[in-house]
């Protein structure tokens, strides 16, 4: 072996920290204000680097939402089942580097993980499959007392603010966005960035997928200094604030109420994630439009 090959066996790699960036629009961006934050495992060890969110990218983001909107919820619900059936396909196609984030973000085993990732693939699949079915669940046609019938049809409520659970960095995300998309919503969420590495990953797999840009946007920072400007905001129909902590939650209701804003009713201390969800988010992230209509006519 020559001296060069032998420098060149010994040498040491310079290790490139990756930099996670926000994801507005349809589109990895970084925050507008520069501001970047560093990431550690569950054990401390530096893991990457993770834009932190300003108010701007707030504002940016619901304008992409509102953007995004009329085309997202105008499409059919075959549509948007077969885009995020898509994503789901993704999420298990990538399986495996979803369970080594997930296992280093939550300090879990490899087989703890792997049964978070495979849960919230399925639960990506089980929420798509209700795409279609949103209309038997909350629509119909009643008789009243008179010659009449009552239409009723869901729609999405619009552009939805959420506050990313803690204590679930896949799966978790997956449960409170999966049904903000499936009625036809379009999403704005704020992960904490300990929790940024799985969830710019899926911010990945929905990029890739066929969801149109600025239908889910993600931003990574500290949710309780942005979470008050999405509930004050105008352009935000609802609020899901999952992982605020209580100490915001009156605050949260309070400011929401002044722009007349739907918040969900969600339990104060997270709940165990990997359980059953039921089809509470899809109906209250969807409200009835009735018509009436006079029999035999």
């Amino acid at each position: 072996m020559s001296d060069d090959e032998a420098r060149l066996s010994t040498r040491k790699r310079v290790t490139v920290p990756k930099t996670y960036k926000l994801y507005v629009g349809g589109s990895f961006a970084r925050s507008e204000s520069g501001r970047v934050v560093a990431v550690a495992d569950a054990d401390g060890a530096f893991r990457a680097n993770a834009a932190k969110a300003s108010r701007k990218d707030v504002r940016d983001a619901v304008a992409a939402a509102r953007k995004a909107f009329d085309g997202w919820s105008g499409a059919s619900a075959h549509n948007r089942g077969q885009v995020l059936f898509r994503v789901a396909e993704m999420l298990e196609g990538t399986r495996d580097r979803f369970t080594a984030e997930v296992a280093a973000t939550e300090g879990l085993s490899a087989t703890e993980a792997a049964n978070a990732v495979d849960t919230a693939v399925d639960r990506m699949f089980w929420y798509a499959g209700w795409t279609d079915k949103l209309g038997v669940l909350r629509g119909g046609v009643d008789q009243v007392a008179g010659p009449y019938t009552v239409h009723s049809t869901p729609e999405p409520v619009g552009v939805v603010g959420v506050v990313a659970p803690r204590q679930s960095s896949l799966l978790g995300l997956v449960s409170v966005l999966a049904p903000v998309l499936v009625a036809g919503n379009c999403a704005v969420v704020l992960v904490d960035t300990e929790l940024a590495v799985p969830a710019v990953s899926l911010c990945e797999a929905l990029a890739t997928s066929d969801v149109p840009g600025g239908v889910a946007n993600v931003l990574t920072g500290d949710p309780a200094e942005l979470v008050s400007r999405l509930a004050s905001h105008s352009d935000v129909d609802a609020l899901d604030p999952s992982g605020a902590d209580e100490s915001l939650r009156g605050e949260l209701e309070e400011t929401a109420a002044g722009s007349v804003k739907r918040v969900l009713d969600t339990p104060l201390v997270e709940p165990d994630w990997s359980t059953a969800p039921g089809t509470k988010r899809l109906r209250a992230l969807t409200e009835l439009k009735t018509v009436w209509h006079p029999i035999g006519e």
